[in-house]
C-alpha cells in the first residue's frame, strides 16, 4: 500500500537523520505543519532509534518553544550555531527563514553565516551525539558553498486523503451544517493545492456562507486559488462565464474534451486512466480557439490559468528559468487545473536564433521536460495560428494528447454561430424587429452568404448591424445584417494564400476539430469544394 505524503516525508526524514545527514532543507510555507510532523518523528521509536529533542529558531525569537529552555542571545545566527555545536544531547534544530542569509531578492549573502555553517557540518559529523539542522523556508535558496553539504527534502501540500480527514473533522464539529456528501469528492479535489490552513479557512467560509456544503461551494474554493495565482504575478487567473453552448461547431474537439471531463477524479482511477496531458489547437485566426479554452474551464469546473510567455523572460541572469519553474509550480499547486497558452508559437517559436545567450532555449527545455514528465493533473490547452513556427519536438506524441486543426466554419457551423450571437445580443423587444435566432430561413440565408467567414467576423457582422439600428434608434432589420456582410472583407480573401498554406499543412497531419457538412462538402477560401482540413475520425 502506497504511503501518504505525510508518511513518506516522515520515513525519508527518519532515514536522513539516522544516517546523520548534517543539514536538511525543507521548502514549504507550512511551518507549523512540518514542525508537527518533525515533533512526531522525534519521539517515534519505530522510525528513529534515538529520540531527539526538537528546538525551533527564528531571527526574532532565537531558540523558543516547548522544552527549549532559556537560551540567551540566540537571535543572531552565529550564536545559534554555537549553541547547536555545544548542545550535549541528540537534537533536531529547526531554523526558520534562513534563506535571506544566503542571498535573495537583491540582498547579498552573509558570508560569515555561510562559513560558520560549513564549519558546523564538520562538527556535527564528528559529534558523539546525533544532531541535525533543518532549514524550513518558503523558497529554496542555497549558495554554491553549501550545495554539497545540504540535502533538499520536499514537503508536499496536503493530498486528497489528508484534506478529506480535515473536512470530516470540521463537519463533525459543525453539526448544523447541511452536507451533500455526493459533492464532497469534487470539493476536496478543488481544494488540492491549498495549504492545510488555507483549506481549513476555505471550508469554514463555505460553511458560514449558507450553512451547507454542496456543489456551489466549489466556487468558494476556486476563489481562494485565484488569490494564490494573483500573488505570483506570472500567471493570470481567467474568470469566465462562457459555456460550451457558446462555441459554434468544433464538434469533434468538443466531444474529445467532454469525454475527458472528471478524468482526474477517484472514479477515473478505477479504470487506471491517466490524467490527460493537454491539447494543441491550431488553425485559422478567429475560429474560436481561445473561446473554447474559456468554455472548457466552465465545463470542467477547473481554474483556468493563462501563461503569458512574455512575462517569463527577465533581464536578470537565471530569473527567466526561475520564473518558468515558479509558473509550473503554481499550476501544479492549484491542480487539477487548466493551463492556457495563447499563440504559443510567439513565445516558443524560433528557438535556434541564439540571440539571448540561450535563455529562450533553456526556458523552452524546462517547459518541454515538464510536459513530458508531469504527474499532477494540469491540462495544457495551447493555441497556435502558425504551427509551422513551433519546434518539431513540441509536436511529437507525449507532449500533447492530440493536435486539432480548426478550419473555417462549415455551412452548418455558420448557422450555429449566427444563432448564438443573435440570441445573445438581440434580446430587447424594442430591438428584435424581424430578426430572430429561431428563424431558420434567415439563419440559412446568412450562413450561405458568409462562405469562408470565420466566427470572429460573424460576430462583427451582428455587432455592426446593431450599431446601424442603434444610430437610427430603431429595431434591427434583416437588411442590416445583409449590408454588414457586404461591407465586410473576410480574412479568406485578404489572406487567401496564407490560409491555403495553413490548410495544406494540416491536411492528413492533425485531427479535424469539426465534422464536414451533411453532404460531406464545404466550400472554403480556395474556392473549390473540399472537406475540412485535418484527419476526420470515424467516431471520436
Amino acid at each position: 500500500m502506497a504511503m501518504t505524503g505525510q508518511e513518506s516525508f516522515k520515513h525519508t526524514l527518519a532515514e536522513l537523520c539516522k544516517a546523520r545527514f548534517p543539514i536538511i532543507y525543507v521548502t514549504t510555507w507550512e511551518e507549523e505543519r512540518v514542525a508537527k510532523y518533525i515533533q512526531e518523528l522525534a519521539g517515534d521509536a519505530s522510525l528513529i532509534k534515538t529520540p531527539r529533542k526538537v528546538m525551533r529558531w527564528s531571527s526574532t525569537k532565537g531558540f523558543h518553544g516547548p522544552g527549549t529552555g532559556a537560551v540567551k542571545d540566540s537571535t543572531a545566527p552565529l550564536k545559534a550555531f554555537e549553541h547547536v555545536a555545544s548542545f550535549p544531547e541528540p537534537g533536531l534544530f529547526l531554523f526558520l527563514d534562513m534563506h535571506p542569509r544566503f542571498g535573495c531578492n537583491g540582498r547579498p549573502p552573509d558570508f560569515d553565516v555561510i562559513r560558520r555553517l560549513r564549519d558546523l557540518v564538520v562538527e556535527l559529523r564528528n559529534s558523539t551525539q546525533p544532531k541535525t539542522v533543518i532549514f524550513i523556508s518558503p523558497t529554496l535558496q542555497l549558495p554554491p558553498e553549501l550545495q554539497k553539504d545540504v540535502t533538499v527534502l520536499d514537503f508536499d501540500l496536503p493530498n486528497a486523503d489528508e484534506l478529506r480527514v480535515l473536512l470530516e473533522q470540521m463537519i463533525a464539529t459543525n453539526t448544523k451544517v447541511a452536507v451533500d456528501r455526493k459533492e464532497l469528492p469534487r470539493l476536496i479535489d478543488a481544494a488540492l493545492g491549498l495549504t492545510e490552513q488555507e483549506a481549513e479557512n476555505t471550508f469554514a467560509r463555505a460553511m458560514a456562507r449558507d450553512g451547507k456544503l454542496d456543489k456551489d461551494d466549489v466556487d468558494v474554493v476556486l476563489e481562494e486559488k485565484r488569490q494564490i495565482i494573483k500573488k505570483t504575478g506570472i500567471l493570470e487567473f481567467i474568470r469566465t462565464d462562457q459555456r460550451i453552448e457558446n462555441v459554434g461547431g468544433l464538434n469533434n474537439l468538443k466531444r474529445w474534451l467532454e469525454k475527458r471531463n472528471d478524468s482526474w477524479t477517484d472514479e477515473a482511477r478505477k479504470y487506471n486512466l491517466p490524467a490527460p496531458r493537454g491539447v494543441l489547437i491550431t488553425g485559422i485566426p478567429g475560429c474560436g480557439k481561445s473561446l473554447l479554452a474559456k468554455a472548457m474551464s466552465a465545463v470542467w469546473k477547473l481554474p483556468l490559468l493563462k501563461l503569458d510567455v512574455g512575462r517569463i523572460f527577465s533581464s536578470l541572469v537565471g530569473s527567466s528559468e526561475q520564473n518558468m519553474r515558479e509558473a509550473i509550480h503554481t499550476a501544479e499547486a492549484v491542480s487539477p487545473s487548466i493551463l492556457w497558452i495563447d499563440e504559443i508559437e510567439k513565445g516558443f517559436g524560433g528557438q535556434s536564433s541564439g540571440g539571448d545567450s540561450g535563455t529562450s532555449s533553456r526556458v523552452f527545455a524546462t517547459f518541454l521536460t515538464w510536459m513530458q514528465e508531469k504527474t499532477r493533473p494540469v491540462f495544457v490547452i495551447a493555441t497556435a495560428n502558425n504551427i509551422d513556427r513551433l519546434p518539431p519536438e513540441m509536436l511529437r506524441k507525449g507532449r500533447f494528447d492530440e493536435i486539432f486543426f480548426v478550419d473555417q466554419p462549415t455551412l452548418a457551423e455558420r448557422k450555429d454561430i449566427f444563432r448564438i450571437h443573435i440570441g445573445a445580443r438581440i434580446t430587447h423587444p424594442d430591438v428584435i424587429g424581424d430578426v430572430s435566432a429561431q428563424d431558420e430561413e434567415l439563419l440559412g440565408q446568412l450562413a450561405t452568404q458568409t462562405d469562408g467567414f470565420v466566427g470572429a467576423e460573424i460576430e462583427h457582422i451582428v455587432e455592426s448591424a446593431l450599431f446601424d439600428a442603434f444610430a437610427e434608434k430603431r429595431a434591427i432589420r434583416r437588411e442590416d445584417l445583409l449590408r454588414a456582410i457586404r461591407n465586410t472583407e473576410p480574412l479568406c480573401r485578404t489572406q487567401a494564400e496564407q490560409i491555403k498554406a495553413i490548410r495544406d499543412w494540416a491536411r492528413n497531419r492533425v485531427m479535424a476539430a469539426s465534422k464536414p457538412d451533411v453532404n460531406g462538402e464545404a466550400v472554403h477560401a480556395e474556392g473549390s469544394p473540399s472537406g475540412p482540413a485535418g484527419r476526420q475520425p470515424v467516431d471520436l
